[in-house]
Formats: C-alpha cells, sequence, structure tokens
C-alpha cells in the first residue's frame, strides 16, 4: 500500500498528470486489460478444479468448466470497467436472478470468495487492487446469498 501512496505523492518522475491518470484507471485497466481479467477468470477457475477444499463449489458448476470459463471472463471484463462483452452476447447479467435457480448458501458464498481470493493472489500483483476487487467480490457474493 504504501508502494501505492508513494505512486500518488509528487517526485521528480511523477507529473500530476500521471498521478491523475493513475486515480482514472478502471480496475479492468489495473488488472491488466483484456490479458489480466482472461488470467484471473481462468485462475479462478483453475482454482476451483485443484483445491480439495472447493470441491463443493466445483460439484455445482457445469462440466467440462470451458463455457462458464468464457463467461466469467466476459463478465468480469465489463463488471471492471472494460468492454461490456457479455451484455452484447447475453443481454443484462441479472445475477441473483440467474442464480436463483441454485441453491446459494453463506458456505457456498465462503467457498466462492476462497476461489477468488486465491485467483486474486495468484494474477494480481498491486495490493490495493487486491484489496479493492476482495471488496466489491465480497459484496457480490454476499449477494448472491438466496437461503
Amino acid at each position: 500500500m504504501l508502494k501505492q501512496i508513494k505512486r500518488l505523492l509528487p517526485s521528480k518522475n511523477n507529473s500530476k498528470e500521471q498521478r491523475l491518470e493513475n486515480l482514472e484507471q478502471t480496475l479492468y485497466q489495473k488488472v491488466g486489460g483484456e490479458k489480466g481479467t482472461l488470467a484471473l477468470s481462468n485462475a479462478f477457475y483453475d482454482e476451483m478444479e485443484r483445491n480439495i477444499h472447493l470441491r463443493e463449489l466445483l460439484a455445482i458448476h457445469k462440466q467440462p468448466l470451458d463455457g462458464i470459463r468464457i463467461k466469467f471472463f466476459e463478465f468480469l471484463s465489463g463488471w471492471l470497467g472494460g468492454p461490456e462483452l457479455y451484455v452484447e452476447k447475453y443481454g443484462h447479467p441479472q445475477l441473483r436472478a440467474r442464480h436463483m435457480p441454485f441453491k446459494v448458501t453463506k458456505k457456498q458464498s465462503s467457498l466462492w470468495m476462497l476461489c477468488m481470493n486465491n485467483a486474486l493472489n495468484n494474477t494480481v500483483e498491486d495490493e490495493l487492487v487486491k484489496t479493492q476487487l476482495r471488496q466489491a467480490f465480497a459484496k457480490l457474493a454476499a449477494h448472491m446469498v438466496n437461503c
């Protein structure tokens, strides 16, 4: 976090314009654009497939995960402030409505966050960005609980 603060402070190599640009970047840009967003999406599902503690979460996903990986990437792209790929293909995500046919418990929400936190640790270097994403994903995960 100290590195983030130092980047915003005046320095010989850090003009006011550069500091403002850092503040105006979307999370999509901060994670590395298309490449970073795809890496996060893949890391999320890789973690789900590898981590024995996430078997319960994996079991409720349609196999193979190829299609859902793509849809998740498309969703994340727009959700993080990048191109609205999911919306262009499928319309508004309506995440809660789309998940209503499934029983989403607090435990599953916690497992989802475990999976996402590990994916963030494996793909996002900037600690401030990780913190921002964790907070946003935690709200999203809690919102999905329906029983």
